[in-house]
């Protein structure tokens, strides 16, 4: 008889899941706040949303409930885009980096990119589509007034940002409107505008126009 030993065996290693990364990597419900990104406790999803494959979800969208089948990995950019046609909010760095798929849930400015789906089921969710309520938004004239753009890809991300920020922020000066909005890239430079643009938008707001 043989007294070679068997190879003990090895515990099996778990599988790498985008959901697995992006909860370790504390982007799953990454948040906004003054250019950083701060972290939410995260509700876990409905138990009957586990996959692999689509399921249907309820979304809260600019006020009114829509649904969607998606599968449990997917982005909330994701769903928007390819699943609902709102393609204001852009993917760029695709990484929670650039800012240029910014979106307001919950209150909150958040990226897109770093928010399942599932995670956003019952969280009001505000896009660029829905940003005008009859008439634009002070931010968005604004954003025209002070060539507050260039190319254009990054302008939603930074008017649902502006829009956020103004919301908790009604009366800023320019350096609080430069460390609020830092979270958000412009490949074309166009921060001074963009700055100029929040602060006259406040103004309006503070006059009470579409506030």
């Amino acid at each position: 008889m043989s007294s070679r030993k068997e190879p003990e065996l090895q515990p099996k290693k778990k599988g790498f899941s985008r959901r697995g990364f992006l909860q370790g990597a504390g982007v799953t419900s990454g948040v906004l706040g003054t250019g950083l990104l701060e972290q939410e406790a995260e509700a876990a999803p409905p138990a009957n949303l586990t996959g692999p494959g689509e399921v249907p979800i309820t979304l809260t969208l600019n006020g009114k409930p829509t649904k969607v089948t998606v599968e449990p990995r997917t982005t909330l950019l994701d769903a928007l885009r390819d699943r609902l046609e709102m393609t204001g909010a852009k993917r760029v760095c695709d990484r929670g980096t650039c800012g240029a798929c910014t979106v307001i849930m919950s209150g909150k400015v958040v990226y897109a990119c770093t928010v399942l789906a599932i995670d956003a089921v019952g969280k009001p969710i505000q896009t660029i589509e829905g940003i005008s309520n009859g008439k634009p938004h002070p931010v968005v004239p604004a954003f025209a007034n002070n060539d507050g753009l260039q190319c254009g890809y990054c302008t939603p991300g930074f008017v649902m940002a502006a829009k956020g920020f103004l919301d908790k922020n009604p009366n800023p000066t320019y350096d609080q409107v430069k460390a609020g909005l830092g979270g958000n890239l412009c490949r074309c430079g166009t921060y001074v505008g963009v700055r100029q643009a929040v602060l006259e938008a406040a103004k309006e707001l503070k006059g009470g126009r579409n506030a």
